[in-house]
């Protein structure tokens, strides 16, 4: 264990030192990223945080290949490097797009053959830890890992919007995936774990890179940094369920033969859901999946109230529940297992709709705070705003370019009728002359009153 602390603290500490001459970088590159609509920072904050990640990784794994409680896993199989080189080209993928903004067809496209290389390099889920089914083929091996990692890298992506929130979601599953990864291993006599290794480095650059990326944010992680994390978690996640089976741990650790696919999908619960949800919601109006909205899980945190540390923190309270609670049930009886996670969720639910709840009760008079509104309900209110804000600058720019063509079109005929009245009163015949005398003093010679004086 204490090797795993040790290349943990390595990566982290290398991301630390490294991420803020990678920010110094970004500037000079021009990878700043603007203030759009969707976005809730608001002011320009460089990218490409994804490169300092990948720095500390590498080096946490130079250094684990020299220690020799684990330095065989780089000996008898060249994963590690294959690993390793499917990082460096999807963190140099990402930021191609952090400078250049690639179309979403081009990156997924560079995605797939990214995780089709790794794949054919000897990262495969070999079997499905399931009795004893064993996937058919090779190029079935290869195509259910390519997928796997493609749809892990965009749910990463999809929940990237607020500063530390993918880091810390995949921080917190790493933890989860270690902590799993190394009960499996101890049960055989060499218990050194590649899944373990790579979950403790990424935990480790994880937490170097948030004491840089808390809100409000000194750098952003990027595509580099999402894709990056996604893949890594991945790949954790396809070591320890393609190469190890449950079946040889014993019983005394009541675990289920399920669990090496169920923990990558709880592990990652929150960034799948919300990718899911943002692609049926984009195709249901007709939209391409990948349409930028205000609609994540993130946005309706601060649509309720929620700050943006508020809402990371909680967001982080439930990937925690969700990661944790599925493996405590190796150290607890199922039953109290599921007793704890209904207790903490339903904590988790009141804070979460806290500020909602509160908003209401003063809305309806109830809230005897003084006649200042509560911080919540005026973060929910600035929130709501500015999504409102760009729909209400569209409608009146519209109005007004309505209004221009309506004189446009207008303008001729009153043009029209005031040369037509002109030319009339210059040309009046006697009859029109003598009616206008009656119906105009001016016109008979009497002068008109000033109307100041009248």
């Amino acid at each position: 264990m204490r090797v795993y602390l040790f290349i943990a603290a390595v990566a982290g500490g290398v991301t630390w030192l490294v991420t803020p001459l990678v920010r110094h970088l970004s500037i000079r590159a021009g990878a700043v990223g603007e203030v759009r609509a969707r976005d809730v920072h608001t002011m320009p904050t460089p990218r490409m945080g994804g490169v300092g990640m990948l720095i500390g990784f590498a080096t946490a794994l130079m250094f684990a290949s020299r220690i020799p409680f684990i330095s065989g896993l780089f000996v008898n199989s060249h994963q590690a490097w294959v690993i390793l080189a499917g990082a460096v080209l999807i963190c140099l993928l990402g930021v191609a797009d952090d400078l250049w903004d690639l179309d979403w067809m081009l990156k997924l496209a560079g995605q797939l053959l990214i995780s089709v290389f790794v794949a054919w390099g000897g990262l495969q889920i070999i079997s499905l830890p399931l009795g004893s089914l064993v996937t058919a083929s090779p190029m079935i091996s290869m195509a259910i890992t390519a997928f796997l990692i493609v749809a892990s890298i965009n749910a990463v992506n999809f929940v990237d919007g607020l500063d530390a929130l993918a880091s810390g979601i995949v921080a917190i599953g790493g933890i989860a995936f270690a902590i799993y990864s190394y009960i499996l291993a101890r049960s055989s006599p060499n218990y050194a774990s590649m899944a373990t290794l790579l979950d403790v480095a990424l935990v480790g650059i994880c937490v170097g890179f948030i004491l840089h990326n808390w809100h409000p944010a000194k750098l952003f992680m990027g595509d580099s940094g999402s894709m990056l994390l996604g893949y890594l978690i991945t790949c954790a996640s396809i070591v320890m369920t393609g190469h190890l089976d449950p079946a040889s741990v014993h019983t005394s650790v009541y675990l289920p033969a399920f669990m090496p696919i169920l923990l990558p999908v709880l592990v990652l619960f929150l960034p799948v859901l919300d990718m899911i949800l943002a692609i049926v919601r984009r195709l249901s109006k007709g939209q391409s999946p990948m349409h930028p909205d205000r609609m994540h899980l993130h946005h309706r945190m601060l649509r309720i109230g929620h700050s943006v540390q508020g809402a990371v923190l909680i967001l982080w309270g439930w990937a925690a529940l969700i990661s944790f609670g599925s493996i405590m049930i190796l150290f607890f009886r199922v039953r109290y297992v599921v007793i704890g996670m209904i207790a903490a969720s339903l904590i988790l639910t009141v804070f979460t709709m806290l500020p909602y709840f509160l908003r209401r009760l003063q809305e309806r008079g109830d809230f005897r705070g003084g006649s200042r509104a509560p911080e919540h309900a005026r973060r929910a209110g600035e929130h709501a705003a500015a999504e409102e804000r760009p729909a209400a600058a569209d409608a009146n720019a519209a109005a007004a370019q309505d209004a221009d063509v309506a004189k446009t079109i207008e303008a001729p005929h009153h043009i029209e009728s005031e040369f037509g009245a002109r030319g009339n009163q210059s040309e009046p015949d006697n009859a029109d002359a003598g009616h206008a005398s009656l119906m105009h003093p001016s016109s008979a010679g009497i002068p008109p009153k000033d109307p100041l004086t009248a």
